[in-house]
């Protein structure tokens, strides 16, 4: 301030004594005031300089200022820069804000007071349709129109979460989003969405698992308790008590099979999967299978069934022995009880041109539909359930396979052809296969 008080009384000086020299005293007082208007003008120069630059905001550029507009230019350069600091700061941790809700599992929508998508993650944008740049601005009930969501949407509880058809949902193929509303600010509200498809689905296989238990268990059950009940309470020649007897045998050891395949199920999903430190020649895998299949086929079959063991190199395979043992047994055993007697199985290990090892049981039986296939690893889950039962499978044989394959990083193939019969294929990928060598 007082520079500037130095500059314009020094203005007026010099004007005042340019008038005084060149006339009265009247001149001197012109002088004077033009000294003072003309350092006004500057003074309005520097100025106008100084809000143009606040108006570009450019920092790089330095107007041409003196005195207190130049003081003041150093100060307000400084506060910019500090404020740029602080935003460049917010805008990251914005970015990197934005950045975890888009990678967030879970779908994020942000609305305004009237319902209009502020923001979209692209979760959401895939789970509910939406196009994350083009949707933007549109009225979510537009955009979502299912009937339940809209009666949600636009009620006043927002307490508990709905669900919501996805995208392309069929009866064959279901989809379900779970959908909740959070108000916030002014009349603002948060969207989530999350995907329930897979835990939906997983309750229906719990509820359908526990009731296909409860059937499969009910019916010996009450085969067993009637039997009981009639050897209690009413006299029975000895042929018709040993013909009770044996088939109350029979029903318990169907109840005890069930109860065997159960626990081996619930072990394969509960332990961890088997390392590779036990190696185990196919011989010795596919000998003891083969005799078990012998002696249920003669038990079954009259006349038994044609069993052929393909012969090559036998070689060694890495994984648990007495799980490859039983997915071994449960495919065999399927192939006795759904080939008609006197039927054809041709068994056996080979290597595939690819470096995989491959179990294979090939029936001659009646082959199985198309749209059953998807299907057969689903537990209690029967293609015929009346003969199912007749030949005492448990419906759980093919899970069991399945899990043991995926156990050992393999998978269980099935090809079939109605009428011409069906191969089962057990593949372990080449990390678990060792040639033998002979010399």
């Amino acid at each position: 301030m007082t520079q500037r008080l130095i500059e314009l009384l020094l203005f007026v000086g010099l004007t005042s004594a340019w008038g005084l020299m060149h006339g009265s005293a009247g001149w001197a007082v012109a002088g004077a005031l033009a000294g003072a208007v003309l350092w006004n003008m500057l003074d309005g120069l520097r100025a106008r300089r100084l809000l143009k630059w606040l108006n570009a905001a450019d920092i790089a550029q330095t107007p041409k200022l003196s005195g207190l507009w130049a003081e003041l230019f150093d100060r307000s350069r400084k506060v910019i820069k500090n404020l740029e600091k602080k935003i460049q700061s917010s805008n990251a941790r914005l970015d990197n804000f934005l950045a975890a809700i888009q990678a967030s599992p879970n779908g994020v929508i942000l609305l305004d007071a009237e319902g209009r998508i502020e923001w979209v993650n692209l979760t959401a944008a895939h789970q509910l349709g939406f196009d994350p740049q083009k949707d933007v601005g549109q009225y979510i009930q537009n955009l979502v129109r299912s009937p339940v969501f809209k009666t949600y949407f636009f009620g006043d509880d927002f307490s508990t979460e709905i669900q919501i058809g996805g995208i392309g949902a069929r009866p064959s193929v279901p989809s379900k989003i779970s959908v909740q509303i959070h108000p916030y600010g002014k009349k603002r509200k948060l969207m989530l969405t999350r995907d329930v498809t897979a835990v939906d689905l997983a309750d229906n296989m719990r509820r359908d698992f526990v009731a296909n238990v409860s059937h499969e268990i009910r019916t010996p059950l009450t085969v067993l308790s009637g039997f009981v009940e009639t050897l209690q309470n009413i006299p029975v020649n000895e042929t018709d008590r040993n013909l009770y007897l044996g088939m109350m045998s029979q029903q318990a050891q169907r109840m005890q099979m069930l109860v065997s395949d159960l626990l081996t199920l619930s072990r394969l999903e509960g332990s961890p999967a088997p390392g590779q430190g036990d190696w185990i020649e196919t011989e010795d895998l596919l000998s003891p299978a083969l005799q078990e299949t012998h002696a249920l086929s003669s038990v079954l079959a009259h006349p038994p069934h044609e069993i052929t063991q393909v012969s090559e190199l036998p070689f060694f395979v890495s994984g648990n022995k007495s799980e490859l043992h039983s997915a071994m047994s449960n495919l065999l055993s399927n192939a006795v009880r759904y080939t008609p007697a006197g039927g054809s199985i041709r068994t056996g290990w080979h290597l595939r041109p690819d470096g995989w090892a491959e179990f294979f049981v090939e029936d001659s039986g009646p082959g199985i539909a198309a749209e059953h296939l998807p299907r057969l690893t689903e537990r209690f889950y029967r293609v015929d359930r009346s003969r199912s039962r007749e030949t005492g499978g448990t419906g759980l044989g093919l899970a069991i396979v399945k899990h043991v394959a995926q156990r050992h990083g393999g998978q269980l193939e099935v090809k079939s052809t109605v009428g011409k019969g069906s191969t089962f294929s057990i593949a372990l990928p080449p990390s678990r296969v060792q040639q033998i060598n002979r010399q």
